[in-house]
């Protein structure tokens, strides 16, 4: 008998995260998360999964991030019977994650299936509703950091604090008798992981001595200056001052569990203390705003030197749940803050409140989290001086900053310093949840000064490996993948259409004269032609 491991999600992509055990006595799935990014990418997430769900006797949740739990609705639609494991926070903020998931589904098909009808295409459907959503939240099951349970036979698992978000997890797991002479097989699954001295959370914990370990690279390429609260807090200051002095909106788009209620905390600390102007802080996501609820339920848990419970219920913090209320934010001129999800750009109401404001230089927009390859976010945060947005051109005007001190993950030195403390790894390390420049990164800090190279790897999508031999060893998956390997890594032809198309309208927009646009509409005629 032996234990395999299959990487459906995560692999040289930071999205998807999802990691199949093969075990004598059934199927475990680590995550089950939804795809972001460029669309054949995220067209995974309507295609079948590289496994029959039925067959998964269980997950294991890391956290409650979209990219980690997203498509559990999915599973348990399509014949997924089992329990899904994870802390109280994590089920606390998937009751309200997971719904609006599929509610936000829901709506952009609805947008969709218009725009298609009108262009003669077929309707889509939605990946799940928000029903399917719901019905998922019976099958969670609360578990305590640090105490082992019993998953399936032959198989425990115990959950670590990650310092990544309320209720995140690196998961310990140990598979009886499939080790060397007969001991248990262990394996730890990082999930995200915190950097050090993040605000609300503890740094990431995780015991030592395993055959194989799991870990996420996404900053594994960066080396954050060291910072701290009073200085995270000065390089937010210095940005809402300028953003105030333009005399427009600030927008913030933000993730809606953790750094939304980060923000916040700090922007009433500023403000109580005179050190940015006074102004309303709209929080425009109902997800956030039931977030937010949620991690006023957990203050006690959270940072003891921070008075989390009175600073969420600032009277500056307005909440806006309906789209009316939404929509009356757009009446407001002069400076005002707007923290919207999602946090890379790519839906919610902050995509409105971008195309109100993109093309107005009074406005900033202020990017604080990792913004993934192929999303509005990342083309904002590469200097893009047009983006489409459902469908139209919008010109970049406003002032795009970035400010990564609010990110939820360990830089590079971090990651190094957490795989090192795993040490003895006996077998393997793999590296997966980061895109290409980080994997490499990250590789190249643990090389042979922490792991011997030859037992580093970095997995592909949908690549299996099998964990008994003395050393993983990749299986024959060619038939089976669901992309080639090149299209997980690279931006898509979706991508390149329209940066295309914005290309192509710059240069109509600067030509000379109608003469010289004809001109390049003739050239364009005849390229098309050759076809």
């Amino acid at each position: 008998m032996s234990i395999t491991v299959q990487f459906c999600g995560a692999a040289r992509t930071v999205t998807g995260s999802c990691y199949l055990f093969n075990t004598p006595t059934g199927r475990l799935l680590v995550d089950c998360g939804l795809f972001q990014g460029p669309k054949t990418l995220k067209a995974l997430n309507y295609a079948p999964f590289p496994f029959r769900a039925e067959e998964v006797g269980a997950v294991l949740l890391t956290h409650a991030h979209i990219d980690h739990s997203g498509l559990l609705p999915k599973l348990k639609r399509e014949g997924f019977s089992g329990p899904i494991m994870a802390t109280r926070g994590t089920i606390d903020l998937c009751s309200y994650m997971l719904p609006d998931a599929g509610n936000i589904q829901e709506a952009e098909v609805a947008a969709l299936n218009r725009r298609n009808t009108a262009r003669g295409r077929d309707e889509v459907k939605p990946i799940y509703t928000q029903a399917d959503a719901m019905a998922t939240l019976d099958a969670f099951r609360p578990v305590e950091y640090q105490t082992w349970f019993d998953v399936m036979p032959g198989v425990r698992a115990r959950y670590w604090n990650a310092g990544h978000l309320l209720g995140s997890a690196s998961i310990e797991i140990e598979f009886a008798g499939q080790g060397e002479g007969g001991v248990p097989l262990r394996v730890l699954a990082s999930g995200d992981l915190g950097p050090d001295a993040k605000l609300l959370e503890p740094d990431p914990e995780a015991p030592a001595g395993f055959d194989y370990v799991i870990s996420e690279s996404t900053y594994g390429d960066s080396d954050r200056p060291s910072t701290t609260a009073s200085l995270r807090r000065a390089h937010l200051a210095q940005e809402v001052r300028d953003a105030a002095a333009a005399k427009g909106a600030l927008l913030i788009p933000a993730f809606a569990v953790e750094r939304t209620q980060e923000l916040i905390v700090d922007l009433v600390y500023l403000m109580e203390r005179g050190e940015i102007p006074t102004a309303p802080i709209f929080l425009d996501s109902p997800l956030a705003i039931r977030a937010t609820e949620v991690f006023r339920r957990h203050a006690a848990s959270l940072d003891a030197e921070v008075d989390v419970d009175r600073l969420l219920a600032s009277p500056q913090l307005r909440f806006t749940e309906t789209i009316d209320e939404s929509k009356s934010i757009a009446r407001l001129s002069g400076f005002h803050i707007i923290i919207a999800a999602s946090g890379m750009c790519e839906a919610g109401r902050i995509r409105h409140h971008l195309k109100r404001w993109l093309w107005r230089r009074e406005a900033t927009v202020l990017l604080v989290g990792f913004q993934a390859q192929g999303t509005l976010g990342r083309f904002l945060h590469d200097g893009a001086k047009a983006v489409r947005i459902q469908g139209d051109e919008v010109k970049v005007a406003a002032r795009i900053r970035y400010l990564d001190e609010y990110s939820g993950h360990a830089d590079g030195p971090e990651l190094a310093r957490w795989i090192a403390s795993r040490r003895p790894i006996h077998r393997g390390v793999f590296i997966t949840h980061g895109e290409e420049p980080a994997l490499k990164g990250l590789v190249e800090r643990i090389a042979e000064r922490t792991i011997p190279t030859a037992s580093i790897f970095n997995p592909v999508l949908d690549d299996i490996y099998e964990l008994s031999t003395a050393a993983p060893t990749p299986l024959d998956v060619v038939r089976r993948r669901r992309l080639a390997p090149d299209a997980v890594v690279n931006l898509d032809w979706h991508n390149d259409m329209s940066r295309l198309l914005l290309d192509i309208n710059e240069q109509i927009e600067v030509a000379a004269d109608d003469r010289a646009r004809g001109v390049i509409i003739r050239r364009l005629r005849r390229a098309l032609e050759q076809v």
